[in-house]
């Protein structure tokens, strides 16, 4: 499943829609201005509240999480230093964790775990800056088939990463 994010560069709040590939409406990504810590609520067409992603005050590394009504589903951080390549790790509640790795600045990332690819991410599809697509692999039964969880995944990655490039 193909999903493309459009972001809106200079909206307060980070809100934004993500369709499919008809553009039909599949989430929307209602991000909170004014707060303490960034904070999203990922949200079906209808309005109806699916996730909540907060990043965590006081952490060594950077970190956020990802609940799904009271329950922490997955929680995304930086990996320590590592001079050969940026990785950011999933570790998820249930099931086996994932490994976030690629450029994240110019969006062209995956997600995988032992299993193989969970998304691909990519921005070299569009002319457009602000676009970029989430393939999402929704042939797997586990957690990697969740496509508002890797939308949830993809939403971390731009806030963790968004301080990079300063």
């Amino acid at each position: 499943m193909k999903l493309l994010v459009r972001e809106r560069i200079f909206d307060i709040g980070d809100d934004f829609w993500v369709t499919d590939e008809t553009g039909a409406r599949v989430f929307w990504v209602d991000g909170k201005a004014m707060r303490l810590r960034t904070t999203f609520e990922l949200r079906d067409p209808e309005g109806n509240e699916l996730m909540v992603i907060r990043k965590k005050l006081l952490s060594v590394r950077d970190t956020m999480r990802i609940e799904r009504g009271s329950e922490t589903v997955a929680t995304v951080r930086k990996r320590m230093f590592n001079p050969v390549k940026d990785k950011l790790v999933v570790d998820l509640d249930q099931g086996e964790d994932w490994e976030v790795t690629g450029d994240f600045l110019d969006k062209e990332y995956v997600i995988s775990d032992a299993g193989g690819t969970v998304a691909h991410i990519s921005r070299k599809w569009f002319r457009m800056r602000d676009t970029y697509a989430v393939d999402v692999n929704t042939y797997r039964s586990d957690a990697g088939g969740d496509p508002a969880l890797v939308i949830g995944v993809a939403v971390c990655v731009d806030a963790l990463t968004e301080d990079d490039d300063d």
